[in-house]
């Protein structure tokens, strides 16, 4: 979940449970700090993260990672691993996507499809 206000913009990680708490706390840290660091310096230290899962394979896909075959399951891992916690439906279908994009090729059999790169990635 993200959150912004004014200057600040804040990515929220946590269980279903614990999200309240979370925003709870985050707004009030907000009212407590104000950032020091003048936009441009924001600007030109502002990483760039990918959002959506099709974006997040894309950036697998360009680091390589899918050199050798990997399974959904394994992407789905990897993506967990990196923070992003997306339903394993949505990785399916986003790695469905790149295979009708020609991006990676699959293969297997239904429900244990292999996935690998099918051009050398974008770097």
């Amino acid at each position: 979940m993200k959150l912004k206000r004014g200057t600040w913009e804040v990515e929220i990680a946590a269980r279903e449970d614990q999200v309240k708490q979370a925003i709870s706390d985050v707004l009030d840290a907000m009212k407590v700090a104000e950032p020091e660091e003048s936009t441009a310096s924001m600007v030109r230290d502002k990483t760039v993260r990918a959002s959506t899962c099709r974006s997040l394979a894309l950036a697998l896909y360009s680091e390589g990672w899918f050199v050798s075959e990997r399974t959904l399951g394994e992407v789905h891992e990897e993506l967990a691993r990196k923070g992003y916690h997306y339903d394993r439906t949505a990785v399916s279908h986003a790695l469905t996507d790149l295979v009708r994009e020609s991006v990676l090729t699959r293969s297997g059999v239904i429900r244990n499809y292999r996935y690998v790169q099918k051009r050398p990635s974008i770097s």
